[in-house]
């Protein structure tokens, strides 16, 4: 099979479309065809040899859907020919937190495509227990964002979700725009959306967002947002949202944010507004939802701007760390 391995973190020349044996499946795994395969942030950081708990060499992707072809022998209840999105995480089911139903909170972290090879390859083995049937008629753009909207499903549930209330989310990338819908789905009086990249913002009124803009306040809220959601993990964001929460309001940090950095924010503040900042880290028991949400109806296809075949890799890089594109799949099958 052709797999895309990453042999040495930060180094640009050692990213290469390579010959690999065909997997086989262990007995409580599967072997899925991949057909799409989301790029991410955590890949960027995978290539820079960012993580520690990364071992190279690697077969990065972790937003992978694709078709079983392979079923090892204590498998049951899942065959070939399903259709399937694959949730990457695999917690140990061991450690404290898997213990008391936390385990995104994992201690001995382990995913498929993080710490183990993924879905940018023509054929990946996961655990059966990973793979979530896909409904008959979800389109290709659909099963590939099962992942991510997980994330984001995690994230609302995360929050109080008091209907009437107003949204500020930054950032106008896939994330932040998934998050955008599930609020408005879930009853907020307006979510509005800020970002830097212009074309985003154009994207993101087009999406059914109330206000786009590059500076909060353009928005003309002098009481604030009950919540605000920051999706960058950019400290400058982070710092300017912080302060744009009204009193007895939330602040979510979704964005991943750089581990070495700090955000500065008033303690007195929080204490005498009543305001509850919250975290949300990757998915909790949010992938079936996510496919639900996608099967009753909600549209986030256009949300996908560009499919690339294995050999446009590194287009696809540049144009995710160029801001030139929306959420970008990768396609093993593709030629």
């Amino acid at each position: 099979m052709r797999a895309l391995v990453v042999t040495e973190p930060g180094n640009p020349g050692s990213t290469a479309v390579t010959e690999l044996p065909d997997p086989r499946p262990a007995p409580h795994e599967v072997v899925v065809r991949v057909t799409s395969c989301g790029l991410c942030g955590t890949d960027m950081h995978i290539l820079g040899g960012e993580l520690p708990a990364v071992p190279y060499p690697l077969v990065p992707g972790h937003e992978l859907t694709g078709e079983i072809v392979a079923v090892g022998e204590e498998v049951h209840g899942t065959a070939v020919g399903d259709r399937v999105a694959v949730d990457p995480n695999m917690p140990c089911g061991a450690c404290h937190y898997c213990r008391i139903g936390r385990g995104n909170l994992c201690e001995n972290y382990s995913a498929i495509g993080v710490t183990r090879d993924g879905g940018f390859a023509e054929l990946v083995a996961v655990p059966a227990s990973c793979c979530y049937p896909l409904p008959d008629g979800l389109s290709e753009a659909a099963a590939g964002l099962v992942e991510p909207l997980s994330c984001a499903v995690h994230g609302l549930n995360r929050l109080p979700r008091r209907p009437g209330e107003h949204y500020l989310i930054y950032g106008a990338g896939t994330m932040g725009l998934m998050m955008a819908a599930l609020v408005r789905n879930a009853g907020a009086a307006s979510v509005s959306v800020v970002d830097l990249n212009e074309e985003r913002l154009a994207f993101a009124e087009s999406f059914g967002v109330d206000a786009a803009v590059t500076r909060a306040d353009r928005l003309g809220r002098t009481p604030g947002f009950e919540v605000v959601v920051d999706a960058t993990g950019v400290i400058a964001a982070i710092e300017d949202g912080l302060g744009r929460v009204r009193r007895g309001g939330t602040f979510l940090q979704f964005g991943v944010a750089d581990p070495a950095r700090a955000a500065s924010f008033s303690p007195y503040r929080v204490y005498h507004h009543e305001i509850d900042i919250i975290g949300s880290m990757a998915v909790h028991h949010s992938f079936q939802p996510a496919i639900d949400v996608l099967a009753s109806g909600l549209d986030l296809d256009p949300l996908v701007s560009d499919v690339y075949g294995l050999d446009g890799f590194d287009e696809a890089v540049a144009r995710f760390r160029a801001g030139t594109a929306r959420k970008i799949h990768i396609a093993p099958q593709q030629g």
